[in-house]
């Protein structure tokens, strides 16, 4: 019987997981280096490499042929969906709700109050010893466009409220009610745009948000509205951006770009109007404890044989 359970943290730095001994498990620490550190085909709980890549992800799954779970810690799991086709019929695949919600949103207000308020260009100024007064547009009285409204945008919600928006709108797959008001469909974001101020995406990349960001999407954009992307990088249409951002027609907040990394000399290094950071809404001190609570409470369901959390997929239903 196979009883290995890959992770990406040793197992003593997790509170809580289930004693080894006790659950007739094996832990086995794997943080995507070049050797494995068991046979393959003897994980049954396999947690996924945080931040490693695709190749990174995916390299051991055709081999787990005993592999029940794979969980991410990762909102998305576009980075192992590549290796889903490897896996027997019944394999959970589980992602990370609850780990990422605090620092993407948190992260999402900064760039969006960093662009609004001039802090690149004050920044800037600071190393060329200038003093670059002026009036800067506020957060306050704005109108604001979440695009991608599940944990992620809620968060971010929760976080513009102290700030006095004019309204903010809520977008997701499909419409529904909730206690702050309604979620518009997809469908009718092309008469929202026009209203929005700042359009935050926080959406998941799937192939009905691959390229939503198009042409047609940033030209419905208010003049002078600002763009900020925490969902994935291939969302938007970098070409159809840079259009836009040199035109000077609106601005743009990237946490995550496409290409990714960006590569030295890429043009929106330098795009005007635009603040890029490295894609680390996630990665902030909120994400290790976070991450080790979901380990926790997972692997303990997994023993008592007890319905995992955040399962996004079951393989071959």
């Amino acid at each position: 019987m196979t009883t290995d359970v890959w992770l990406p943290f040793e197992a003593h730095e997790i509170q809580g997981l289930p004693g080894a001994a006790d659950a007739g498990l094996t832990y086995r620490y794997w943080d995507g280096g070049p050797e494995f550190p068991a046979d393959p085909a003897d994980c049954v709980f396999y947690v996924v490499p945080y931040m490693k890549g695709t190749e990174t992800a995916v390299r051991p799954l055709s081999a787990m042929t005993s592999v029940r779970v794979v969980q991410t810690l990762t909102a998305g799991i576009d980075h192992v969906e590549p290796g889903i086709k490897f896996l027997a019929p019944g394999v959970e695949l589980c992602n990370a709700r609850g780990v990422h919600e605090a620092s993407t949103a948190e992260l999402a207000l900064t760039l969006v109050l960093a662009s609004l308020r001039g802090i690149p260009r004050f920044v800037e100024g600071q190393r060329q010893e200038e003093w670059r007064a002026g009036f800067y547009p506020a957060l306050a009285d704005k109108s604001v466009l979440i695009v991608g409204y599940g944990s992620i945008g809620s968060a971010i919600e929760d976080r513009l409220t102290p700030f006095e928006c004019a309204r903010v709108a809520r977008v997701a797959r499909s419409a529904r009610a909730t206690e702050r008001g309604p979620v518009h469909p997809l469908a009718e974001l092309p008469s929202l745009l026009p209203q929005a101020d700042v359009v935050i995406l926080s959406t998941p990349l799937t192939e009905a948000t691959r390229g939503l960001v198009g042409a047609d999407f940033l030209a419905r954009m208010k003049d002078g509205a600002l763009l900020v992307n925490v969902a994935r990088g291939s969302v938007v249409d970098t070409k159809a951006l840079l259009a836009e951002l040199e035109s000077g027609r609106i601005t743009a907040a990237l946490d995550v770009t496409d290409p990714e990394p960006l590569p030295a000399g890429h043009p929106l290094w330098h795009a005007p109007g635009a603040l890029v950071s490295p894609h680390v809404g996630g990665s902030s001190s909120a994400f290790l404890p976070r991450a080790k609570r979901l380990l926790a409470a997972q692997l303990t369901k997994h023993v008592a044989g007890q319905p995992l959390d955040n399962v996004v997929l079951t393989t071959g239903s």
